[in-house]
């Protein structure tokens, strides 16, 4: 669980225990990531917008067209758990799996045929581009007007990672231009404001950092928290210390 929210290092000196949830959001946050995607390649929202407004005439040849995802490409922008997760929802679906990451992931390149791949290969072949990095000062803004250019025509832009990787104005003028075929987006840069341009591009589904609302991933957080203010209470370390 992130806490860039969070001032560690000014915690640190008031002598106030920080403290995270890690490790049980993982299949929550990968399933709605998959939930982005299946939703931009078949345009799900529009299609929902449609019934309910009354507006929808009966089947058409053309209607909502989508993509197939078998045979397309996943990339992996950052593989830790969560983007490891990610890529192997993408196996049954038949997908080609590429990613990007500080280290290789040999375990998960033989459990799933991923290829590790410099960042301006992913860019260039990736049918989907997931994000799954850590909000540091060389991750921020790196999905930006020119890395967006790279992309390959028609791609679609995941985020579930850290809002302020992407470039919220960027975005919008390459899904406005028709370069990309959507984004899915459940963080943004200054939630839960969201840039308005953003909010009226086309081809967007839009999510209000609900990765981790599940009933089961919520109840494990909770558990985790309630652990650590009891460590911390009878003088033990907490279990899962957040360091400055």
């Amino acid at each position: 669980m992130g806490h860039d929210n969070v001032d560690v290092v000014a915690a640190e000196m008031r002598r106030v225990t920080v403290t995270n949830t890690p490790d049980v959001l993982t299949d929550a946050t990968a399933d709605l990531a998959w939930a982005l995607i299946l939703a931009c390649a078949r345009h799900v929202v529009p299609g929902t917008q449609l019934v309910k407004s009354g507006s929808w005439t009966g089947w058409h040849p053309e209607l909502l067209l989508g993509i197939e995802l078998r045979g397309r490409t996943l990339g992996l922008f950052g593989a830790g758990r969560i983007g490891q997760a990610v890529g192997r929802r993408a196996v049954p679906f038949g997908m080609r799996i590429l990613y990007t990451a500080r280290n290789p992931r040999p375990d998960f390149e033989r459990e799933c045929g991923a290829v590790r791949v410099e960042f301006s290969r992913l860019l260039k072949e990736s049918d989907v581009l997931s994000l799954h990095l850590p909000s540091v000062p060389e991750t921020k803004g790196i999905i930006n007007d020119d890395t967006l250019r790279q992309m390959k025509p028609g791609a679609v832009l995941i985020n579930t990672a850290r809002g302020d990787l992407v470039r919220e104005e960027a975005l919008a003028q390459a899904l406005e231009a028709g370069r990309l075929g959507g984004a899915g987006l459940d963080v943004y840069l200054e939630e839960p404001a969201v840039h308005p341009r953003l909010r009226a591009a086309p081809r967007t589904v839009l999510l209000p950092h609900i990765g981790s609302a599940t009933l089961e991933t919520r109840r494990q957080m909770a558990t985790i928290a309630v652990a650590n203010v009891q460590a911390v209470l009878k003088g033990d370390p907490p279990l899962t210390p957040v360091f400055g």
